[in-house]
């Protein structure tokens, strides 16, 4: 069993620490708590002081926190989606954030058929200038969106957009690119349809989610403010 589903003495408080950011978030937008690499003891101490909405962004390690936790939870994919990993979480997932492409669209959507489900989905925008970031460009998701082909996916429902600023301390930049992925989805809004249904903004992390709400956030990512720094040497 990995590293991350044994328990563990925690020294500081999970609970105290989400008690400290939601505080600071408005009830208008949505707290995700990121608990990759995290053992189900730290995400259990979240789950008993309420908070339901996890995000994780390896299939395998959800799938398998999934299995062992309350069925209850909310578990979001944010990481970078394989389209050969889809089917190991299309029976539970409850959002991705990271659709990069119509053809992992296309995928989610015939896993989410096998299961009889519609699963919901944000199309991730490119709004960093680092190349290592996922994304597509702005104009290749209003297309994807008009297309006869977009219309015929029954079972997935986009709810939204996503974006990963630059890591830099340049405020400045963040901001510009926070306040571009809003414009982009002002601008996509008029495409609505039966599986597009805009309602979702993400972005904004630990370091920069009060910026990301006061751009237009209406969910937000937080993990090491919460649980921590992360332990990758699983």
């Amino acid at each position: 069993m990995k590293n991350y589903l044994k328990s563990h003495n925690n020294k500081m408080s999970v609970q105290s620490n989400l008690n400290n950011i939601a505080s600071q978030i408005p009830k208008h937008v949505t707290l995700v708590a990121v608990s990759k690499t995290k053992p189900i003891s730290d995400i259990m101490e979240a789950y008993n002081a309420g908070h339901r909405v996890f995000g994780e962004n390896k299939v395998q390690e959800m799938a398998e926190k999934h299995e062992q936790m309350p069925k209850d939870i909310e578990w979001h994919m944010i990481g970078h989606l394989q389209r050969n990993k889809v089917k190991y979480m299309a029976s539970f997932v409850n959002l991705i954030h990271g659709v990069d492409s119509f053809k992992l669209l296309k995928e989610i959507n015939k896993q989410a058929t096998k299961h009889d489900r519609i699963i919901n989905c944000l199309l991730q925008i490119k709004i960093a200038e680092e190349d290592s970031k996922f994304g597509m460009k702005a104009e290749d998701t209003s297309n994807i969106l008009s297309s006869k082909e977009f219309s015929e996916l029954k079972n997935i429902n986009i709810t939204g957009v996503m974006g990963m600023a630059t890591f830099t301390d340049d405020t400045n930049q963040i901001k510009k690119e926070f306040s571009f992925l809003k414009h982009t989805f002002d601008t996509l809004k008029p495409l609505k349809s039966f599986n597009f249904k805009p309602e979702v903004i993400s972005m904004g992390m630990s370091g920069d989610f009060k910026l990301a709400i006061d751009c237009g956030s209406t969910m937000v990512r937080v993990g090491s403010s919460i649980f921590g720094s992360r332990n990758y040497s699983n």
